[in-house]
């Protein structure tokens, strides 16, 4: 991931202060490109993550952004012009994960949910496109292995996830041919703060024996990101084989 392929880009990234977001937002740095975060109420680890993007040669700003607020989309949108004159890459991450029987859910905890998972990828898209479109830009959307394999106690996240897999399809088709559309569906991807023996019982289920890590996710939005135009339209599990 440092073959600067992405030298003279401009990449947003929503939610991309911590862990998958802050992982993604590096990996493109490394690859040349100048990177935009959003983030909500991570304040502290945006700047700290700005600050590494910094130390990698590249420049980077860290915007605050609600995206389920079409005023606030618009804010980052033309912050992140303002600052790079351009969008090249759009990488659609932030989102809510949430564990709830499905027979106690909430209304409040639903729409929450399919808020930011669904309607925010919509939305800044949906700003963003003209800017993609000038540029023959990209957009990654980070789905999920529960978007195509049903999870019990993660409802309104796999439904949320599973529409975003179908909106990854429709915005292919729409913004087409000026901006390819992709989707990147990670599996079980461990953390530091991953409990053990959680860790060890989702790798001996995954037929590659380990648990998936930021890096693996970052390398196939990379690919996506600097992927010839034609490949669009994809849905790609990145789960070392656990959704087989």
């Amino acid at each position: 991931m440092t073959n600067q392929s992405l030298l003279g880009k401009s990449a947003l990234i929503t939610g991309g202060a911590r862990r998958v977001g802050q992982g993604i937002a590096l990996a493109l740095a490394r690859a040349g490109a100048d990177v935009v975060i959003t983030y909500r109420n991570s304040q502290a680890e945006a700047a700290e993550t700005v600050r590494a993007i910094e130390t990698l040669g590249r420049r980077a700003l860290a915007v605050p952004c609600e995206v389920r607020s079409e005023v606030s989309v618009r804010a980052a949108i033309a912050a992140t012009v303002s600052y790079f004159g351009r969008i090249d890459i759009l990488v659609n991450n932030a989102a809510i994960f949430e564990t709830g029987n499905l027979d106690s859910i909430t209304v409040e905890q639903w729409d929450a949910v399919f808020e930011t998972n669904v309607r925010g990828p919509f939305l800044v898209a949906r700003e963003a496109l003209p800017h993609l479109r000038a540029v023959e830009g990209r957009i990654v959307n980070i789905g999920s292995l529960g978007g195509m394999r049903a999870w019990a106690n993660h409802a309104h996240y796999c439904a949320a996830k599973a529409a975003l897999h179908s909106l990854t399809l429709s915005m292919a088709k729409s913004f087409a041919p000026e901006v390819s559309v992709n989707c990147v569906a990670p599996g079980w991807i461990e953390f530091e703060e991953s409990a053990a023996d959680e860790a060890t019982r989702f790798a001996r289920k995954t037929p590659m024996q380990r648990n998936g890590r930021v890096e693996d996710l970052a390398a196939a939005v990379l690919f996506f990101a600097a992927a010839p135009r034609f490949i669009t339209g994809q849905v790609l599990a990145v789960d070392g084989g656990l959704g087989l």
